[in-house]
């Protein structure tokens, strides 16, 4: 009997801690954020951090390269970001209203493109771009009423809560800030120099120089800022193409699950101020 009782509350117990689990599961869903024990990437800029998964970070990265590919300042991404905080919550949707998809649930019957062009984050971020250049002042102007002048809302203040986080990440991101952005990734897939060094094509300034050789990537660019935004955006790419340490301005990144991810002094040869270096796994 005694046995019995045991093994119906370790059933109880077992049950309840599931319960548990699929709550906190649900709960984190829900509030667009990654649960603790997932794969998850952090800016921190000025006391402030803003906690994204791997896909939402992989995106934020994709937006913010896009605004300096076109030479836009920082404060552009910042403007983007916050809209597709909004509008998808930083995920490449395949559904929304009517006939809305992508990150920025941008319309194909409102000029917008072809749904498959709209549904390529590179696309899709430059044709942001493109209508927010043309709103007159965005420069300067509220970053929510400049948002909402591109996307045309039916809730035009509800992109202004996402203007902090938005700011965080665009600077981390654009290299604005530097040693800013780190992932933690709990299950690294084999890696990818290829594969990452064509996302870092796609996504960083037109001058800058990918190469991909073995299981190394090394770029080159003419600007710091933009060498650690290059850093930044591979780290975003981290789960995606199993970056395993990347090295800029005599600083290296490699990722330690469980016990984090972290920026350390010292360099891979190779890397300086203008050069980065990324390993794959």
């Amino acid at each position: 009997m005694r046995t019995r009782r045991i093994v119906a509350l370790v059933v109880a117990l077992a049950l309840l801690t599931g319960l548990g689990i699929g709550a906190a599961a649900i709960y984190y869903a829900v509030m667009r954020q990654p649960a603790p024990w997932s794969s998850a990437c952090t800016a921190e800029v000025g006391g402030s951090s803003v906690r994204l998964d791997t896909e939402q970070s992989r995106n934020a990265a994709i937006i913010t390269g896009v605004a300096r590919r076109l030479g836009l300042a920082p404060r552009a991404a910042s403007i983007a970001l916050a809209t597709a905080l909004q509008e998808s919550g930083l995920r490449n949707l395949d559904h929304g209203d009517r006939d809305s998809l992508g990150l920025f649930q941008q319309r194909p019957s409102q000029g917008w493109g072809t749904a498959e062009q709209v549904l390529d984050p590179w696309y899709s971020a430059q044709a942001f771009y493109a209508a927010m250049v043309k709103v007159k002042g965005w420069e300067t102007a509220d970053i929510g009423n400049v948002a909402q002048a591109v996307q045309k809302s039916g809730y035009p203040d509800a992109y202004d809560k996402h203007v902090p986080s938005a700011r965080v990440l665009a600077s981390a991101l654009s290299g604005e800030t530097a040693a800013a952005f780190t992932c933690t990734v709990t299950s690294p897939p084999a890696g990818d120099a290829a594969g990452l060094a064509s996302f870092l094509a796609k996504s960083l300034p037109k001058d800058a120089k990918v190469d991909a050789s073995g299981t190394t990537v090394k770029v080159a660019l003419t600007d710091a800022a933009d060498a650690w935004s290059a850093a930044e955006l591979a780290i975003a790419d981290a789960e995606t193409h199993g970056v395993g340490r990347v090295s800029v301005a005599g600083r290296t990144w490699s990722p330690r699950w469980p016990f984090g991810a972290a920026w350390g002094d010292g360099a891979i040869s190779g890397a300086d101020a203008t050069h980065v270096v990324i390993e794959v796994a």
